[in-house]
């Protein structure tokens, strides 16, 4: 509930597109370049248009999204698994991108989800400004409070570029999360058939 009070007073205080437009030329500015110049002129308009939808899922709810659930399911009640779903976010500590891939996983107790929305899922929390651990957890957990399955199994994969770019500059290098809850936490079993479907 505080993440969401939060969130709300963050949008209340939300800047204009012209001071984010100003904010955009003044680090321009600081990088040492020219904000005159023809290549740059319109720069701040596309960063901002651009953040627009690499940000937009701060205007996004992954529980309304997961809202409909099917339950004729002709009692079905084993391992759904959608893998290698592609992501990009951005670290909260330096704004750079994050690129991986998530693998989620679900044992059904009477409904399912339709398939789409574990990638919508993947993709609204990734639209956020992020650490992979933070958002393994909040995918596990919006699937789990969502459908109330036997549990939730949760990989993401990924490539830093804090890592890449700057700092240690190590290129190439994978950031592996886990998250587990109910079946998939309690039984090893559960835990050793999920890496074997996602190696598989």
């Amino acid at each position: 509930m505080d993440a969401i009070v939060n969130n709300s007073a963050a949008k209340d205080n939300r800047p204009t597109e012209a001071e984010a437009e100003e904010a955009v030329r003044t680090l321009l500015r600081w990088v040492g370049d020219d904000i005159t110049r023809e290549g740059l002129r319109d720069t701040p308009k596309r960063v901002v248009k651009s953040y627009k939808e690499l940000f937009s899922g701060y205007e996004q709810d992954a529980e309304e999204e997961l809202g409909r659930t099917f339950e004729e399911v002709a009692g079905y009640d084993d391992i759904v698994l959608v893998k290698d779903i592609p992501f990009f976010s951005h670290c909260e500590h330096h704004m750079v991108p994050i690129i991986g891939k998530a693998h989620v996983a679900y044992l059904p107790d009477g409904k399912v989800l339709g398939l789409s929305k574990i990638a919508r899922v993947v993709e609204i929390y990734g639209r956020r400004l992020q650490i992979q651990e933070t958002l393994t957890s909040q995918v596990a957990h919006a699937i789990d409070d969502a459908l109330h399955p036997r549990g939730v199994a949760v990989m993401i994969e990924a490539e830093h570029m804090c890592m890449a770019m700057r700092g240690i500059k190590k290129q190439g290098s994978t950031t592996i999360t886990t998250t587990f809850t109910g079946a998939f936490k309690s039984d090893p079993h559960e835990q050793v058939r999920f890496m074997t479907l996602i190696r598989g």
